[in-house]
């Protein structure tokens, strides 16, 4: 059983990821797993060279902030960027599942739905928080304007889009329990995968 869970950028999917690790499920970043790619596979350093029409590459590490003032203003690099690391993420996603010995395994994404990731899951968790929250935690977190967050959210698709595309919603607002909700959910899947058996 593979569980997806998405949220905008700030949303708190890693706290909530952190949850169901404490309770044995082990997760699995997207986003961790396309930085790796992106750091240490020499073909696409040379194609995310070629698409973005410069070195990114110049201090020996990919300059992440001038990749995405590149393709958070630019549709068809951002096309072109994902296209090159969306299929390695799903094979290391493979990959990494056949190594877990748990009833069920999460993938962790920002994009799960954009990506085309939600195709290989069996539920999917989208965790929301009210917008100004997030875009606190993500200048707080990254050290990088309001404007550039607000670029990252553009590019992605509204909590309410999300929403009806998920099996469950966890609201992680400042003042929001999420423990109760995981522990539901967890109990959710388990239960199903014990009938399934």
């Amino acid at each position: 059983m593979r569980l997806g869970v998405t949220g905008g950028i700030g949303s708190g999917k890693t706290s909530v990821c952190r949850v169901f690790n404490v309770l044995g499920i082990p997760v699995f970043s997207a986003d961790v797993a396309a930085r790796e790619i992106m750091e240490n596979d020499t073909s696409i350093i040379r194609r995310i060279n070629s698409i973005a029409g410069k070195n990114l590459y110049r201090k020996g590490f990919l300059n992440r902030v001038e990749l995405a003032a590149l393709i958070f203003n630019d549709s068809d690099l951002l096309k072109k960027v994902n296209s090159l690391i969306h299929p390695l993420v799903f094979e290391t996603f493979k990959k990494w599942e056949m190594g877990q010995n748990s009833p069920y395994v999460i993938m962790e994404a920002a994009i799960l739905f954009e990506s085309g990731a939600s195709k290989m899951m069996n539920k999917i968790v989208t965790v929301v928080a009210p917008l100004e929250e997030r875009l606190e935690r993500v200048v707080r977190r990254n050290m990088i304007s309001r404007e550039s967050v607000m670029d990252r959210i553009r590019n992605q698709i509204d909590d309410e889009a999300r929403i009806k595309l998920s099996d469950f919603v966890i609201s992680n607002s400042e003042n929001d329990m999420i423990i109760p909700v995981i522990l539901g959910i967890h109990g959710e899947i388990i239960a199903e995968i014990k009938r399934g058996a």
